[in-house]
Protein backbone atom coordinates (compact mmCIF):
# COMPACT_ATOMS: atom_id res chain seq x y z
CA UNK A 1 0.00 0.00 0.00
CA UNK A 2 2.59 2.12 0.73
CA UNK A 3 4.78 1.75 -2.49
CA UNK A 4 1.34 2.40 -4.37
CA UNK A 5 0.73 5.97 -2.19
CA UNK A 6 4.40 6.43 -3.10
CA UNK A 7 3.68 6.03 -6.65
CA UNK A 8 0.65 8.46 -6.95
CA UNK A 9 2.94 11.39 -5.19
CA UNK A 10 5.48 11.26 -7.92
CA UNK A 11 2.88 10.83 -10.58
CA UNK A 12 1.51 14.05 -8.84
CA UNK A 13 4.82 15.45 -8.60
CA UNK A 14 5.46 15.24 -12.51
CA UNK A 15 2.60 16.76 -13.28
CA UNK A 16 2.67 19.53 -11.14
CA UNK A 17 6.51 20.24 -12.55
CA UNK A 18 5.22 19.38 -15.93
CA UNK A 19 2.89 22.30 -14.81
CA UNK A 20 5.44 24.71 -13.90
CA UNK A 21 7.46 24.25 -16.71
CA UNK A 22 4.04 24.99 -19.60
CA UNK A 23 3.25 27.94 -17.25
CA UNK A 24 6.86 29.19 -17.72
CA UNK A 25 7.06 29.11 -21.15
CA UNK A 26 3.71 30.29 -21.79
CA UNK A 27 5.06 34.01 -20.46
CA UNK A 28 7.92 33.51 -21.93
CA UNK A 29 6.16 33.58 -25.27
CA UNK A 30 3.22 35.89 -23.98
CA UNK A 31 6.66 38.43 -23.24
CA UNK A 32 7.57 38.03 -26.72
CA UNK A 33 4.30 38.42 -28.04
CA UNK A 34 3.68 41.57 -25.91
CA UNK A 35 7.16 43.38 -26.96
CA UNK A 36 7.47 42.10 -30.41
CA UNK A 37 3.86 42.61 -31.99
CA UNK A 38 4.04 38.67 -32.32
CA UNK A 39 0.41 37.66 -33.48
CA UNK A 40 1.48 33.77 -33.86
CA UNK A 41 3.27 33.88 -30.60
CA UNK A 42 -0.04 35.34 -29.14
CA UNK A 43 -2.53 32.80 -30.57
CA UNK A 44 -0.04 30.38 -29.75
CA UNK A 45 0.43 31.14 -25.60
CA UNK A 46 -3.92 31.96 -25.96
CA UNK A 47 -4.90 28.34 -27.94
CA UNK A 48 -2.09 26.51 -25.07
CA UNK A 49 -3.63 27.82 -22.25
CA UNK A 50 -6.00 24.66 -22.71
CA UNK A 51 -2.92 22.46 -21.95
CA UNK A 52 -2.55 24.19 -18.83
CA UNK A 53 -6.04 23.51 -17.71
CA UNK A 54 -6.18 19.65 -18.90
CA UNK A 55 -3.38 19.23 -16.62
CA UNK A 56 -4.71 21.38 -13.77
CA UNK A 57 -7.89 18.98 -13.92
CA UNK A 58 -5.46 15.78 -14.03
CA UNK A 59 -3.53 16.80 -10.73
CA UNK A 60 -7.44 17.39 -9.85
CA UNK A 61 -8.18 13.72 -10.11
CA UNK A 62 -5.14 12.03 -9.38
CA UNK A 63 -5.64 14.22 -5.68
CA UNK A 64 -9.41 12.44 -5.17
CA UNK A 65 -8.27 9.18 -6.66
CA UNK A 66 -5.77 9.14 -4.13
CA UNK A 67 -7.48 10.16 -1.08
CA UNK A 68 -10.18 7.72 -1.83
CA UNK A 69 -8.01 4.61 -2.63
CA UNK A 70 -5.15 5.56 0.27
CA UNK A 71 -7.26 7.71 2.94
CA UNK A 72 -3.79 9.48 3.71
CA UNK A 73 -3.75 10.89 7.44
CA UNK A 74 -1.16 13.67 9.09
CA UNK A 75 1.65 14.35 6.86
CA UNK A 76 0.63 12.36 3.96
CA UNK A 77 -2.86 14.21 3.96
CA UNK A 78 -1.01 17.88 4.26
CA UNK A 79 0.99 16.24 1.30
CA UNK A 80 -1.94 15.44 -1.45
CA UNK A 81 -3.65 18.64 -0.32
CA UNK A 82 -0.80 21.05 -0.57
CA UNK A 83 -0.55 19.45 -4.07
CA UNK A 84 -3.94 21.05 -4.67
CA UNK A 85 -3.03 24.66 -3.30
CA UNK A 86 0.07 24.34 -5.69
CA UNK A 87 -1.59 23.70 -9.01
CA UNK A 88 -4.45 25.84 -8.49
CA UNK A 89 -1.12 28.83 -8.14
CA UNK A 90 0.18 27.40 -11.76
CA UNK A 91 -3.21 27.28 -13.07
CA UNK A 92 -3.66 30.99 -12.23
CA UNK A 93 0.08 31.87 -13.35
CA UNK A 94 -0.79 30.66 -17.01
CA UNK A 95 -4.16 32.27 -16.74
CA UNK A 96 -1.86 35.62 -16.24
CA UNK A 97 0.53 34.77 -19.06
CA UNK A 98 -2.61 34.28 -21.36
CA UNK A 99 -4.00 37.81 -20.54
CA UNK A 100 -0.31 39.10 -21.58
CA UNK A 101 -0.82 37.30 -25.14
CA UNK A 102 -4.54 38.61 -25.02
CA UNK A 103 -3.43 42.53 -24.72
CA UNK A 104 -0.50 41.78 -27.87
CA UNK A 105 -3.04 40.37 -29.64
CA UNK A 106 -5.58 42.90 -28.97
CA UNK A 107 -3.11 45.61 -30.36
CA UNK A 108 -1.66 44.14 -33.03
CA UNK A 109 -0.25 44.87 -35.30
CA UNK A 110 0.51 47.82 -33.06
CA UNK A 111 2.78 47.10 -30.45
CA UNK A 112 0.93 47.12 -27.14
CA UNK A 113 4.17 48.40 -25.25
CA UNK A 114 5.62 51.75 -25.92
CA UNK A 115 9.56 52.38 -26.18
CA UNK A 116 9.22 54.25 -22.46
CA UNK A 117 7.97 50.90 -21.28
CA UNK A 118 9.79 47.99 -22.62
CA UNK A 119 12.67 48.19 -19.97
CA UNK A 120 10.39 48.29 -17.13
CA UNK A 121 8.40 44.94 -18.99
CA UNK A 122 11.94 43.45 -19.89
CA UNK A 123 12.45 43.55 -16.44
CA UNK A 124 9.22 42.16 -15.37
CA UNK A 125 9.54 39.19 -17.41
CA UNK A 126 13.19 38.24 -16.38
CA UNK A 127 12.11 38.51 -12.40
CA UNK A 128 8.97 36.54 -13.84
CA UNK A 129 10.38 33.88 -15.29
CA UNK A 130 13.45 33.40 -12.85
CA UNK A 131 10.74 32.88 -10.23
CA UNK A 132 9.17 30.59 -13.01
CA UNK A 133 11.95 28.59 -12.98
CA UNK A 134 12.81 28.04 -9.43
CA UNK A 135 9.77 26.69 -8.94
CA UNK A 136 10.31 23.91 -11.18
CA UNK A 137 13.48 23.35 -9.67
CA UNK A 138 11.95 23.25 -6.47
CA UNK A 139 8.68 21.36 -6.84
CA UNK A 140 11.52 18.64 -8.61
CA UNK A 141 13.78 19.01 -5.58
CA UNK A 142 11.99 20.62 -2.31
CA UNK A 143 14.18 23.18 -0.76
CA UNK A 144 12.55 25.01 2.20
CA UNK A 145 15.20 27.68 2.46
CA UNK A 146 15.21 28.43 -1.58
CA UNK A 147 11.57 28.55 -1.42
CA UNK A 148 11.42 31.07 1.15
CA UNK A 149 14.01 33.43 -1.10
CA UNK A 150 10.98 33.73 -3.90
CA UNK A 151 9.20 36.52 -1.38
CA UNK A 152 12.72 38.72 -1.90
CA UNK A 153 12.40 38.17 -5.68
CA UNK A 154 8.96 39.30 -5.57
CA UNK A 155 10.30 42.10 -4.36
CA UNK A 156 11.98 42.98 -7.41
CA UNK A 157 8.90 42.78 -8.95
CA UNK A 158 6.98 45.37 -6.80
CA UNK A 159 10.07 48.06 -7.44
CA UNK A 160 9.69 47.55 -10.87
CA UNK A 161 5.40 48.19 -10.44
CA UNK A 162 6.39 51.32 -8.88
CA UNK A 163 8.55 52.15 -11.64
CA UNK A 164 6.21 51.41 -14.18
CA UNK A 165 3.44 53.65 -12.53
CA UNK A 166 6.24 56.38 -12.07
CA UNK A 167 7.22 56.78 -15.69
CA UNK A 168 2.83 56.68 -16.87
CA UNK A 169 1.90 59.29 -13.95
CA UNK A 170 4.52 61.32 -15.47
CA UNK A 171 3.40 64.92 -16.60
CA UNK A 172 5.24 64.50 -20.17
CA UNK A 173 3.45 60.83 -20.28
CA UNK A 174 2.80 61.34 -24.31
CA UNK A 175 0.83 58.52 -25.31
CA UNK A 176 -2.71 58.91 -23.86
CA UNK A 177 -5.09 57.03 -21.63
CA UNK A 178 -5.74 53.73 -23.28
CA UNK A 179 -2.16 52.66 -22.82
CA UNK A 180 -1.26 53.94 -19.81
CA UNK A 181 -4.63 51.55 -18.80
CA UNK A 182 -3.16 48.97 -20.72
CA UNK A 183 0.50 49.61 -18.88
CA UNK A 184 -1.37 49.60 -15.49
CA UNK A 185 -2.67 46.31 -16.45
CA UNK A 186 -0.48 44.54 -17.95
CA UNK A 187 2.38 45.49 -14.96
CA UNK A 188 -0.52 43.73 -12.67
CA UNK A 189 -0.64 40.36 -14.45
CA UNK A 190 3.40 40.04 -14.35
CA UNK A 191 2.79 41.18 -10.41
CA UNK A 192 0.15 38.69 -9.45
CA UNK A 193 2.33 35.73 -11.81
CA UNK A 194 4.90 36.92 -9.22
CA UNK A 195 2.42 36.71 -6.15
CA UNK A 196 1.38 33.42 -7.13
CA UNK A 197 4.94 31.87 -7.35
CA UNK A 198 5.41 33.08 -4.30
CA UNK A 199 2.75 31.44 -2.79
CA UNK A 200 3.70 27.89 -4.61
CA UNK A 201 7.12 29.03 -2.21
CA UNK A 202 4.90 29.03 0.76
CA UNK A 203 3.19 26.05 0.08
CA UNK A 204 6.52 24.38 -0.10
CA UNK A 205 7.48 25.54 3.26
CA UNK A 206 4.60 24.29 4.69
CA UNK A 207 5.13 20.30 3.49
CA UNK A 208 8.42 20.74 4.34
CA UNK A 209 8.10 22.01 7.46
CA UNK A 210 4.51 21.54 8.70
CA UNK A 211 4.21 25.47 9.59
CA UNK A 212 2.35 28.03 7.75
CA UNK A 213 4.27 31.08 6.83
CA UNK A 214 2.38 34.56 7.30
CA UNK A 215 1.33 34.60 3.80
CA UNK A 216 -0.75 31.11 4.23
CA UNK A 217 -1.97 31.99 7.89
Amino acid sequence: MREEFQSDLNEISRLLVTMAEAVRAAMRKATSALLHADLKAAESVIERDVEVDKIYSQVEAKVADTIARQAPVAGDLRMVITALHISADLERMGDLAEHVAKTAQRRHPSPAVPAELRPVFQGMAAVADRMAEQIASLLATPDAGKASKLEHTDDEMDNLERKLFAVMLDDDWPYGAETAIDGALLGRFYERYADHAVNVGEHLIYLITGEQTDGLS
